[in-house]
């Protein structure tokens, strides 16, 4: 396959994966609890990639190399913590469902614009331009017009709490950026298995300690966890790496605009959730100040 239409279907298949990870996640935190859906999540993906870095040629390094506990940060601010505020943000409550998938795919778009933010007092070179700024500024409209009761009003919606940890999980995402740029050079395959190693090991730690479940899920809700972690958790990050050594990270970026857009439809079709024009205006809002503040000035000719 050459390059052109393998770049062309691994993206296809991002979008789709990874807009689809919402709308799993929205059905199966109706029937699994946060905790244990998170742990089976990373376990499951822990196990693949594992496999996947052996494959590759890898080995595990010793437990007294450092890299272990930067990773095991990493684990923990990237994938512990994002997933389970993510679940817990789309639970349901007296069943009701606070924050659809398809909102919660808007809410995590903001991470590129929060990690521009953090890089300016952490990263050497990444400091705030006026373009960045205007296009923060831009961003943080789309996100407070969905914090805003319809009719609007000056005051929050009732489920604000649930959108804020949403938020929370994009704030997670950033730092894992940030982190990522200071960790020690390692392949990327194998850093991603040892996150997922130690993710799953703090999660399948609170998860005990909030408790076993006393019933079995039903199968479709395995199915799904399943899915997620296989697909979402695992196979993606197996393209995500691919595709950056193909085609470089600007093109990942460009994805991340269209993956909210296949999360809303999925969760229509599959979790008909309804269709609310201030989810799209938002995501229109933030997309358009994520391009503002990624534009380049053109250089003047002459």
């Amino acid at each position: 396959m050459n390059k052109t239409n393998f770049t062309l279907l691994a993206s296809v298949a991002i979008i789709l994966i990874w807009g689809t990870a919402f709308t799993l996640v929205g059905y199966t935190v109706k029937h699994i609890t946060p905790a244990w859906l998170v742990t089976g999540r990373t376990v499951i993906a822990a196990i693949i990639l594992t496999i996947y870095a052996y494959i590759s040629g890898y080995k595990l390094p010793r437990l007294t190399d450092e890299r272990w506990l930067w990773f095991g940060y990493m684990g923990f601010i990237g994938m512990a913590a994002p997933f389970y505020f993510m679940a817990k943000g789309m639970e349901e409550v007296n069943g009701v469902t606070l924050v659809d998938s398809g909102l919660a795919a808007i809410l995590v778009g903001v991470m590129p614009l929060i990690t521009i933010v953090l890089a300016h007092f952490f990263i050497k070179g990444e400091q705030l331009t006026w373009r960045k700024s205007i296009g923060f500024i831009v961003g943080f409209i789309g996100i407070v017009t969905l914090f805003l009761p319809e009719p609007f009003k000056w005051e929050l919606i009732s489920h604000w709490r649930s959108q804020g940890l949403i938020i929370l999980t994009a704030i997670c995402y950033a730092v894992l950026a940030i982190i990522a740029k200071r960790a020690p050079q390692t392949p990327s395959a194998l850093g991603a298995s040892m996150m997922l190693i130690w993710a799953a090991i703090l999660s399948l730690t609170w998860a005990l300690v909030s408790g076993v479940p006393k019933e079995m899920p039903p199968v479709s809700a395995l199915t799904a966890l399943f899915a997620l972690a296989i697909g979402a958790t695992g196979f993606a990050q197996i393209l995500y790496f691919k595709l950056i050594k193909v085609s470089g990270p600007s093109l990942i970026a460009k994805i991340n605009y269209v993956v909210p857009i296949c999360s809303l439809a999925a969760g229509i079709i599959f979790l008909d959730e309804p269709f609310r024009l201030r989810s799209v205006a938002a995501m229109c809002i933030i997309v358009a100040g994520l391009l503002i503040a990624r534009s380049v000035p053109s250089e003047k000719t002459g």
